[in-house]
């Protein structure tokens, strides 16, 4: 009819999809660390720790599961900063996810680096929360002398992590023919 006024449908408007199959990719890496880094620290607690073995001998000469409570940094530099480690991890994850925010539709490995990147974050920052110190296990050793600092999955994650970013910064990947006529 001319003249009335329409009515808008009771149904609500379908909405756009929220989040992207790679931003899954980013979420579900995510949670997968954080919850992969907590079993694994608590398996060191109970088997190394509570079990008062405190390292054993994984792989001869190469791999040692062995306790450390860190309190500070990579390579144990900065000791007894917690406060300030808690503000810097509180700071990474919130520049992550700003980052994250405002760029266009990142690619399939920039959502894994930055999942893997935040995972770690989060789950050293839970550490340093609950007890005031990360739980680090992983020891790797030549000949049975450490070789390189104990370290955790978290760990790992946010160092893989920064490498894939660097890498696929370096070496962009290249756009397909039909992405470059677009």
């Amino acid at each position: 009819m001319i003249g009335q006024p329409t009515l808008k449908s009771s149904r609500p408007a379908r909405r756009a999809a929220l989040v992207s199959p790679k931003s899954l990719l980013f979420v579900a890496t995510t949670v997968a660390i954080i919850l992969g880094d907590r079993w694994t620290k608590e398996l060191a607690v109970r088997y190394l720790l509570d079990s008062g073995a405190r390292s054993v001998q994984v792989v001869e000469g190469y791999l040692r599961f062995s306790y450390v409570e860190n309190r500070g940094a990579a390579f144990g530099l900065f000791q007894e900063q917690t406060t300030f480690f808690i503000v810097v991890g509180l700071i990474v994850i919130g520049v992550i996810l700003a980052s994250y925010r405002y760029m266009p539709e990142p690619s399939w490995l920039l959502n894994l680096c930055l999942g893997l990147q935040m995972g770690g974050a989060i789950g050293n920052l839970i550490d340093r929360i609950r007890v005031g110190y990360v739980v680090d296990f992983i020891e790797l050793t030549y000949k049975d002398v450490t070789i390189w600092p104990v370290f955790n999955i978290a760990d790992s994650a946010i160092c893989v992590g920064v490498a894939g970013l660097a890498l696929s910064v370096l070496f962009p990947p290249r756009q397909r023919d039909d992405e470059r006529r677009a």
